[in-house]
């Protein structure tokens, strides 16, 4: 069974085509190949010769992807086959190719573009959620609901009151999003143990080459070691998700037969019984709401960094992140597919 993202009838459920290319191998390379092609080019403007013809020959160099698999299988990363396709390909350019750099620097680079990347199209999903919500405020807020506490009957309430909880979040987690990006879009820059020894008195200008070419944040030292952003990024998902599960679960149990306190179209056939429509958007929410609360224990499990750099640890990341930016972005689109179903909010006779 492959990953239900890609699955081909699994996809249909949880695919996320936008997201999915965000964090899709071609994406990562494009990534790598940017974060080397940028350090020639600053190790040029920092006096390295050749630093153009390196750039030029890593932009232009088609990757033998079967070596880079295998080299991947024997080293742990795929950089080193990386490399040594790139300084083939620069020839007498090859010295100011990746001279100064580490696997770490050019892998955690290409996710920290991921990332941001993904954050921008979280926070545009999250303004289109945010719109179709207050309509359904709107058309149906004043009408009265029964307010449920434990899941028994309260008070009686608003539809506003139930729409709050889903909408009200929406504009923290913008916020959350624009005060964290510094923290997670950084460029990484250490060198061979995070120091930048091997580039000297050069360091910081290269540095800031690289960040501005790449539209990263450019931190005052590597962060190979201290993973708190990667780790509030994948916070950020889990946020997000679980605000979108709780209006799933909300929904799903509106939708109840014997409840009927919410009118949904297009809902999931039964195989068995032609009368049901199950409300599979709002059930698909509460799934990646908890899918993501799981992944986040991994990551921070992957915080422990032992000292200077940890493979294990690292290579966590890896296997977490693509999935979770996935689940979080088809939960947004979810969830306005599934506001869109919405013809009715209150009781039948309301």
């Amino acid at each position: 069974m492959t990953d239900v993202f890609d699955h081909p009838w699994l996809g249909g459920l949880f695919a996320d085509p936008d997201m999915a290319a965000l964090w899709s191998p071609d994406a990562q390379l494009a990534g790598m190949r940017a974060f080397e092609a940028a350090f020639s080019r600053a190790l040029g403007g920092a006096g390295a010769p050749h630093a153009e013809a390196a750039a030029q020959a890593i932009e232009a160099v088609a990757f033998d992807m079967g070596d880079l698999r295998a080299g991947t299988g024997r080293d742990g990363v795929v950089v080193p086959r990386l490399v040594r396709q790139m300084k083939a390909a620069a020839g007498d350019a090859a010295g100011t190719v990746h001279t100064g750099a580490t696997s770490q620097d050019v892998i955690d680079t290409a996710t920290a573009m991921a990332m941001r990347d993904t954050l921008a199209l979280i926070d545009a999903r999250l303004g289109t959620l945010a719109d179709a919500l207050q309509g359904l405020d709107t058309r149906f807020g004043a009408r009265p609901l029964m307010g449920r506490t434990r899941m028994q009957a309260a008070t009686e309430i608003t539809a506003a009151d139930r729409i709050a909880p889903w909408l009200l979040p929406l504009s923290d987690h913008r916020a959350r999003i624009a005060q964290a990006r510094p923290r997670i879009a950084r460029l990484q820059l250490g060198g061979a143990s995070g120091d930048r020894a091997d580039l000297g008195d050069r360091a910081d200008a290269v540095a800031a080459d690289m960040a501005g070419a790449l539209r990263l944040e450019n931190p005052p030292r590597a962060w190979h070691a201290m993973r708190d952003g990667v780790a509030e990024f994948a916070g950020l998902l889990s946020l997000v998700s679980g605000t979108l599960g709780k209006m799933g679960q909300d929904i799903a149990l509106m939708a109840q037969q014997g409840i009927g306190e919410i009118e949904l179209s297009g809902g999931g056939a039964s195989s068995a019984m032609a009368h049901k429509q199950n409300p599979v958007l709002a059930e698909l929410l509460v799934t990646l709401a908890r899918f993501n609360a799981g992944q986040l224990g991994l990551i921070h499990q992957a915080l422990i960094h032992e000292q200077e750099r940890s493979g294990a640890a690292w290579a966590l990341e890896w296997m977490v992140l693509p999935q979770m930016a996935q689940a979080t972005g088809r939960a947004l689109t979810a969830a306005t597919a599934l506001v869109d179903q919405i013809r009715r909010i209150g009781s039948p006779e309301t």
